[in-house]
């Protein structure tokens, strides 16, 4: 009995640490602040569809929209699978509360990235929403955007 109580403790701390609440490593970190401090070559455009979103986020240097691409593909694999960032930011706990609500379609652009990201369920298309305005405020203004939290939109 003792040792089923350990498996199951075992198996559920497991889970939860695969699922996580942060902490991607060093990698994630490192793309996502390199993208803040190159904030000013990003280019990004965001069209507001039914379902969600349709964003183009592209950069003239190659450095940068490599680095795009792979930050980008970072946070597919994260909405895919559960696990989160930025717990301390309203919105994108939101974000990962739903993320089994979210589908995201990646195209490789040759100077970055096209995402198509949308959800059937109306709450959570307002949450992919709303995102993409506050990426596009990363954009925009840096590390000065990314040390904000920001709020959830109503149900």
């Amino acid at each position: 009995m003792k040792l089923l109580i350990m498996s199951i403790i075992l198996l559920s701390f497991n889970s939860y640490a695969q699922r996580g609440s942060g902490g991607h490593g060093r990698e994630y970190k490192d793309v996502f602040h390199y993208l803040l401090k190159k904030h000013k070559t990003i280019n990004r455009d965001v069209e507001l569809i039914d379902k969600g979103v349709k964003t183009l986020t592209y950069s003239d240097d190659s450095t940068v929209s490599t680095h795009i691409k792979k930050h980008v593909a970072q946070m597919k694999g994260l909405i895919e699978s559960g696990k989160r960032i930025r717990n301390w930011d309203p919105l994108f706990g939101a974000i990962f509360d739903n993320y089994e609500l979210i589908e995201m379609k990646v195209t490789e652009k040759e100077n970055g990235v096209e995402v198509v990201e949308t959800s059937y369920d109306p709450y959570v298309v307002k949450l992919i929403q709303e995102h993409a305005k506050v990426v596009s405020l990363f954009v925009k203004h840096g590390f000065e955007e990314a040390r904000r939290s920001h709020p959830v939109p109503k149900k």
